[in-house]
């Protein structure tokens, strides 16, 4: 199988990410719940893992890096942290449903920043138009996981900390792509991110980047946290207030292996691999009549889109995986980036690389999905 389907999960991992799990499954117990060895097994894999984060993102306390489920989890802490109601919030063009859907249950209509696809500059006045109209609070998708479009996060970072505008930070495809610093950015309320993406983690894990001090005045949840048991209200300081509950030993174990392993390589290099396989892709498509490809240079990850004239996106992924070529098709849970870029109607065709990516695998999967589309 040609797997291209990592802008949803990677599949391929480092082994010593398999080896965590089960060595985390074997030997911890009992987070923070007791004082035995197999607890403070627990207890120390899941700091290191804190740790890692705090690292790689430049996050100075460990104590804000929150592991949640996936990154919707941590969408909706800090969306319920922080959009309160009334409020007028802006969003980018290209958000997922897990940011859309929350503010729609909070009863907030965003200001869409809506911009051309791969206009940087157009996306930067588009904010500040927002800005203009009263947002208070802007989330930013910083790659799309449609398009692989990178937004302009230093310079819509640049205008949000001039206007004392905090940002959530949706960084479900570029954690452990591109170099994130949170120190570079003051405007920084919140970083999301999922661990089973480019972190290489287990599906089941996610972090959130609880930067501003609010988040953990408003949490989702409430429940055992294994601190301060005798009070009733749920603890006010990090990461306690944000994870109640028995949190996933095993998962964050895996996603501390997943961590070093990107740290070991650098954001940078995982996306000098990735990026000139999606731009060899759509080289290789160009003279495809057929073949629409969302081809956008160095403003592009390692995500291409494709339409294919008079064919259905469905009916097009499915004929690729009768030939063992994995992608995904349709709206990808994120209706507002197809409006966006004018695929609302027929979806595309996603193609989505990772470090296990290779030269020959895009060259084969590049010919079946010409065969494919010559039998159509």
């Amino acid at each position: 199988m040609i797997y291209l389907d990592n802008a949803a999960t990677t599949l391929y991992k480092p082994r010593a990410v398999s080896d965590a799990v089960q060595r985390a499954l074997q030997q911890t117990a009992g987070y923070a719940r007791g004082g035995y060895a197999a607890a403070e097994r627990a207890g120390e894999t899941v700091y290191a893992c804190r740790e890692a984060a705090a690292d790689l993102f430049g996050l100075g306390d460990p104590a804000r890096v929150v592991f949640t489920l996936n990154a919707t989890h941590a969408l909706n802490l800090a969306i319920h942290a922080l959009a309160r109601p009334g409020m007028r919030v802006a969003v980018g063009g290209y958000e997922h449903n897990a940011v859309m859907r929350p503010l729609a249950l909070r009863g907030i209509e965003p200001i869409v920043a809506a911009s051309p696809l791969w206009d940087g500059a157009g996306m930067v006045s588009a904010v500040r138009r927002a800005l203009d109209e009263g947002a208070a609070l802007v989330i930013l998708n910083h790659v799309s996981n449609v398009f692989g479009y990178i937004a302009p996060l230093d310079e819509i970072a640049a205008l949000l900390t001039e206007r004392g505008v905090p940002l959530i930070l949706d960084a479900s495809q570029s954690a452990g792509v591109i170099p994130i610093d949170v120190r570079r950015y003051p405007c920084l309320a919140a970083v999301c991110m999922p661990g089973h993406k480019a972190l290489y983690g287990p599906p089941g894990t996610g972090i959130l980047l609880a930067i501003s001090d609010e988040i953990a005045k408003r949490p989702l949840l409430a429940g055992g946290t294994g601190s301060v048991s005798e009070q009733m209200e749920q603890p006010d300081f990090l990461p306690d207030a944000l994870e109640s509950g028995t949190p996933n030993v095993t998962g964050i174990a895996g996603l501390a292996a997943g961590l070093q392993f990107v740290r070991s390589i650098g954001p940078m290099q995982m996306l000098a691999h990735e990026r000139p396989l999606v731009q060899e892709m759509a080289r290789l498509l160009e003279n495809e009549p057929r073949v629409a490809c969302f081809a956008g240079g160095d403003a592009q990850a390692g995500v291409l889109s494709v339409r294919v004239e008079g064919a259905a996106s469905e009916t097009v992924a499915e004929k690729l995986a009768e030939r063992g070529v994995a992608v995904r098709a349709g709206l990808h849970c994120a209706p507002l980036a197809h409006r966006t870029a004018g695929t609302e109607d027929t979806g595309t065709i996603r193609f989505s690389v990772s470090f296990y990516t290779n030269g020959r695998q895009i060259e084969r999967a590049t010919e079946i999905l010409r065969q494919t589309v010559k039998n159509l």
